[in-house]
């Protein structure tokens, strides 16, 4: 779905998220422990300065500044700690998919794995890969903490953002429980969406507008109405993501189209397409959908069937309507012109996108 839109220029406030980023990993470096391999705080910087579309940063920005508060460094490192708890939730999210890369890199498991195995090391690489990488995921949600309370606004305005972070985090986890429950459950469309809204939604677009509007001191009902906009907004950003992991550009994207299709993940996508498979096309979904060897001439037999039942059709149906939801309800929030401008751009990179 195409959104046009007043234009806005995002790339400066990503500009400004980076380098507070940067600042606060380099004031990381002289406190790194004595004696410790500084691999893990190398590999972590250049993990979380790689690139990334910075959306949750911008959310919670466009959140503060609908509430009407004025532009300023604290609300950008406040906004810029939310990437550290992206990185955390990537580097641990790839682990739980067994996902070799990410940003057109090796994942952070995969890069650790291989450290091993060219060193010559002793043990499993495959291990050795993993813990690091549940490390690496660690620090970053742990320093992800400490940029928001260290942002500089008072210890009030913090205090009622971190309530919304707090809440933020805990479903981030609880999504990804869930995830692997409904991966061994019934597949159902309603399974799936629940995964979605807990474990992606909320926490790229609902979450952080109101944690920047929180900071801002917005009442309930501005709260609320953030809310009625980023549900539907991110339920529409991981359904196109989803899309991307089977019909994207590898190029483009930086993972492969291979993963998904191969852990067998419960999207909504595949969801109708069982739902609507006739009885050859259930059994190969059997066959190939969750088999860890499947090459990409099977890839290829999915595709054609997710396209045959209808199913990637329904689900650009569902985005469209979403997105249109979730528009309709920022034009009755009341927020700062110019935030809301700044929204519906936001609206339009979270859809209209190829990676």
């Amino acid at each position: 779905m195409t959104v046009t839109v007043a234009p806005t220029d995002a790339s400066e406030l990503r500009a400004r998220f980076d380098a507070e980023l940067a600042g606060f990993l380099d004031r990381q470096g002289p406190d790194w422990p004595d004696g410790a391999p500084r691999g893990v705080f190398t590999a972590l910087q250049r993990f979380v300065l790689a690139g990334g579309k910075r959306l949750r940063p911008l959310f919670c920005y466009w959140g503060w500044r609908g509430a009407g508060a004025a532009d300023g460094t604290p609300i950008v490192v406040a906004a810029a700690a939310l990437e550290l708890f992206h990185a955390f939730a990537l580097i641990h999210d790839d682990i739980l998919d067994g996902s070799d890369r990410r940003r057109g890199e090796p994942s952070v498991h995969r890069l650790f794995a291989d450290l091993h195995a060219r060193s010559s090391w002793r043990g499993d690489p495959e291990a050795y890969g993993r813990n690091t990488a549940l490390l690496c995921g660690d620090l970053c949600a742990a320093w992800s903490d400490q940029m928001f309370h260290e942002c500089g606004l008072s210890t009030e305005q913090v205090h009622r953002g971190y309530g919304v972070f707090a809440l933020m985090r805990t479903e981030v986890i609880a999504g990804e429980y869930l995830d692997l429950v409904s991966g061994v459950g019934d597949g159902s469309v309603a399974s799936a969406l629940t995964v979605i809204r807990m474990k992606a939604a909320r926490y790229t677009v609902t979450r952080p507008l109101q944690i920047g509007a929180a900071l801002a001191g917005a009442g309930p009902e501005l709260i609320a109405a953030l809310g009625e906009f980023g549900d539907p907004l991110g339920d529409a950003f991981q359904l196109r993501d989803d899309v991307l992991g089977v019909f994207g550009d590898p190029a483009v994207t930086g993972k492969s189209v291979l993963d998904d299709l191969r852990e067998g993940k419960p999207t909504v996508m595949m969801a109708l397409a069982r739902s609507a498979a006739d009885r050859p096309q259930t059994l190969r979904l059997r066959e190939l959908f969750g088999n860890p060897a499947l090459d990409a001439e099977g890839a290829a037999e999915l595709r054609d069937i997710i396209e045959a039942t209808g199913a990637r059709e329904r689900i650009e149906q569902m985005i469209r309507v979403r997105t249109e939801a979730a528009l309709s309800a920022l034009r009755n929030a009341v927020v700062a012109d110019e935030a809301r401008a700044a929204l519906v751009a936001l609206a339009g990179q979270a859809i209209d996108r190829r990676a």
